[in-house]
């Protein structure tokens, strides 16, 4: 077996199993039988398990097995979740948000350890519809906390008061707010885990008020991010004086191996690792074997997922500060003040059911929505927004209760709205055909800055109104095209969001061919315009929208249930592309 650890290669070794003709029985020794050849079987595992995952192959290297008597060569390699994720998004045609294009000498692994089963779950949703990880049971386990100072800690009760998120939200949202921090959760689990908390808090606070406290904890959050765990946790006190605690990072979401990791380090001042109820999700380690690799590879995955399930592997995932998938943990745990173990009775503490998170502890939607709000909260942008207010949009929405689609559009701009900050600039046009003399479209609110035009925004939401007029969509997106060409702003993802429900209808304007044709000339790799078309209900060609979006070098969604026009407004606005 061969382990790379930190890009260091180690001594090679060669590991074996035996697979039978039906399937495979598991390991077992083999006294005098050697094997010949090689089957390289590569496993990337989060850089915290992977020293357990290194000494638990070698031992069953050591025990000698064999695949048909071909030998086998395992490479451990400690790997960064969101570096893997982006290979493996970029191999099977999926998006992410935040994480980034693939670097160019990455190589997807056969077996994928990473820290949490949110990495399959947003590839699943993310459009990878193919993706199908193999196996997908959790072989480890660290619960999510907040990780505070242990004087600020103190000073709130620990560890004797128990504290929950919806306090900590209401401390995050006070006239003297704790100092909060994050690792980006579009790149981090842990750090995910701990903005649904926050969110499912806010929304749980129910009343006026709730959307207000989840914008304010995204921006609280926002203001102390960091795109790597190391820097985060650089930014906690190093001294227990007042001026040092009081400019200090206050609190965290953070694995309890972080924590206790953090603490072996004997710093100036210790962090208390908080339990908060609900318990968030933790990280667990899911076993995924990849799709599409050998069948002689799947086979030798299958065998060594049952050396890292065997009772002795849980003590070496204790000697890394890691429990086991059941949430107890092995000899040689050093478990922080507090810590809850499902095997002293506390139920939650115990992560969800075999199967891991993505087969179905939650809701795909909540992620998306959670890392879509996160990605618009902490970008800037120059957007033109324009509704469609031909005479279908006036249709009602059976799951709306029977507001109109006009209506749900309006308000799924205005709750986007609300997230982007004062560092946005944005426009609103309306279309149909003919609204101003012979054009069909009509400027709202022009494109400006959103710290002196917000209200101007929401009066403008406000007066939208559907006509009895058709579709002018050909002319309304090329007008757009060279407003944005002509106005555009460097340093600022400049980008045009267009929603429709229709096709085009106007016979007196460009024709398909004539709009890219002109799309194409007016583009500019310096200077790229990011065009997103969201197709509303199930009257839209989805090739239309495909084809113009796909000719202005953007992309279509299509909301067949108008309901869901929100969620797909926020994913599409988060998958833009930052600027070079």
């Amino acid at each position: 077996m061969r382990s790379g650890f930190h890009g260091a290669a180690a001594a090679a070794a060669v590991g074996v199993l035996i697979v039978t003709a039906g399937g495979w029985v598991g390991y077992r020794q083999l006294t005098g039988q050697g094997c010949s050849g090689k089957i390289e079987l590569s496993v990337a595992v989060a850089t915290e398990l992977a020293p357990a995952v290194d000494e638990a192959a070698t031992e069953w290297e050591a025990r000698g097995a064999a695949v048909d008597g071909t030998c086998i060569d395992v490479t451990v390699a400690a790997s960064d979740a969101v570096e893997v994720a982006a290979v493996v998004a970029a191999k099977h045609g999926a998006s992410l948000a935040g994480v980034g294009q693939a670097s160019g000498t990455a190589v997807s692994p056969d077996v994928w350890i990473p820290d949490s089963s949110t990495w399959l779950l947003r590839l699943q949703t993310g459009g990878a519809a193919a993706f199908e990880p193999g196996n997908g049971a959790s072989i480890a386990s660290s619960p999510v906390v907040v990780a505070m100072p242990e004087p600020i800690a103190t000073r709130l009760g620990w560890p004797q008061k128990e504290l929950g998120w919806t306090q900590l939200l209401a401390r995050v949202n006070s006239d003297r707010p704790l100092k909060t921090g994050i690792v980006e959760p579009t790149r981090d689990a842990a750090g995910l885990s701990g903005l649904l908390s926050l969110m499912t808090a806010a929304a749980s606070s129910g009343g006026a008020t709730a959307e207000q406290d989840r914008i304010g904890a995204l921006r609280a959050l926002a203001a102390g991010s960091s795109a790597l765990r190391q820097d985060l946790l650089a930014k906690f006190p190093t001294a227990a004086d007042n001026t040092t605690m009081a400019s200090a990072l206050g609190a965290a979401a953070l694995s309890e191996e972080d924590v206790i990791q953090y603490n072996a380090k004997k710093p100036p001042v210790p962090l208390a690792a908080l339990y908060l109820k609900p318990a968030p999700l933790p990280l667990d380690y899911p076993y995924a074997v990849l799709p599409g690799i050998e069948p002689a590879k799947a086979a030798a995955a299958r065998v060594l997922f049952e050396a890292l399930t065997t009772p002795s592997f849980k003590d070496k995932l204790a000697v890394q500060s890691l429990r086991g998938p059941d949430g107890n943990w092995g000899n040689g745990f050093n478990p922080p003040q507090g810590a809850p173990s499902p095997a002293s009775g506390d139920a939650s503490a115990a992560p969800p059911a075999k199967g891991g998170i993505a087969a179905g502890g939650l809701a795909p939607d909540a992620v998306e929505r959670a890392v879509s709000s996160w990605s618009i909260a902490t970008l800037s942008g120059r957007m033109l927004s324009i509704i469609d207010v031909s005479g279908s949009m006036k249709k009602p929405v059976p799951t709306a209760n029977g507001a109109t689609r006009q209506q749900v559009t309006a308000e799924a701009a205005r709750r986007g709205l609300n997230l982007f900050d004062d560092s946005w600039s944005i426009g609103l046009w309306v279309f149909s055909t003919k609204l101003v003399g012979s054009r069909d479209y009509r400027e709202v609110v022009p494109v400006g800055p959103l710290s002196r035009q917000r209200g101007a925004l929401e009066r403008g939401l406000d007066s939208v109104t559907s006509t009895n007029g058709d579709t002018g969509l050909y002319d309304t997106l090329l007008a757009a095209y060279k407003d944005v060409r002509q106005n555009w702003e460097p340093g600022k993802i400049n980008s045009i969001v267009l929603f429709t429900d229709g096709k085009n209808e106007d016979a007196d304007g460009v024709s398909q061919k004539e709009l890219l044709a002109e799309l194409k000339r007016l583009r500019d790799p310096d200077q790229p315009i990011q065009v997103i078309i969201i197709g509303i209900g199930d009257e839209v060609s989805k090739a239309e929208l495909d084809t113009i979006a796909g000719g202005a070098g953007g992309n279509a969604f299509i909301a067949e249930d108008p309901t869901k026009i929100g969620d797909i407004f926020l994913r599409a606005i988060a998958l833009r592309k930052a600027p070079a």
